[in-house]
């Protein structure tokens, strides 16, 4: 069977793809247009959903909640609204499982970190999200993936760190600081980021997966995903 790839799909499309079939049900989504009230003040076009999708349904017939970001949108930055939607919905899940309906967390992490043009709110709703992930530990496993290639990095880093188990795949990237950040900072002798060899060789999935900082590696095809998540609550 021909692979389906997982990267190449948008986060409501990834979504889709994970769950059941005809279980797709969005929470806050576009057209509920809660969107970013700072980005317009500093003349950036905002998005309807402001770049993450929070969605339940089923995977295998287990409810789970699945939060994605939206890469394209400001790199998967994570502002006041993106972040209190996914603490927000990670609360309503430890509220579930702690009356015994359990609902299963999956988190996509296609972010490169705080917004820049929200940066203490987006620092404050991570905080809030680390929480709400550190309560749920003991009732379920909270299921973080890194596929694409904005990758994972900043206070969203931490968040993966949190998870209970984390699937990449190779394409993907994963550090506190990226590449380009510490290249800015440092100086090219401590790392170009324009050598991509070099970067996947530290950021990598390979690497990250060779550093066991990540519990699975998988290809880029959705079913291999879907498989590596349902593996994940065994």
């Amino acid at each position: 069977m021909m692979a389906e790839s997982f990267i190449e799909k948008r986060a409501r499309e990834r979504v889709r793809s994970l769950l059941d079939p005809g279980t797709f049900r969005e929470l806050l989504g576009p057209f509920d247009r809660v969107m970013s009230p700072w980005l317009p003040m500093q003349r950036i076009v905002p998005q309807a959903d402001d770049g993450v999708v929070i969605a339940r349904g089923t995977m295998g017939g287990k409810s789970v909640m699945i939060g994605a970001f939206e890469g394209a949108f400001q790199g998967g930055s994570i502002g006041e609204v993106s972040g209190s939607k996914l603490a927000a919905a990670l609360e309503l899940t430890l509220d579930e499982c702690e009356k015994g309906n359990t609902t299963y967390p999956v988190l996509l992490l296609e972010t490169g970190g705080v917004r820049l043009q929200e940066a203490n709110l987006g620092l404050a709703v991570i905080a809030e999200i680390h929480a709400a992930i550190v309560a749920l530990l003991p009732h379920v496993p909270v299921v973080g993936v890194i596929a694409g290639m904005v990758g994972c990095f900043g206070g969203m880093s931490l968040t993966a760190g949190l998870c209970s188990h984390v699937i990449m795949t190779r394409q993907a990237r994963l550090g506190m600081n990226g590449p380009e950040v510490i290249e800015q900072e440092a100086g090219i002798g401590e790392l170009d980021a324009g050598n991509p060899r070099l970067v996947w060789s530290i950021f990598g999935g390979e690497a990250r997966h060779r550093d066991h900082l990540v519990d699975a590696l998988v290809a880029d095809d959705v079913r291999a995903m879907r498989e590596a998540i349902r593996g994940a609550w065994s």
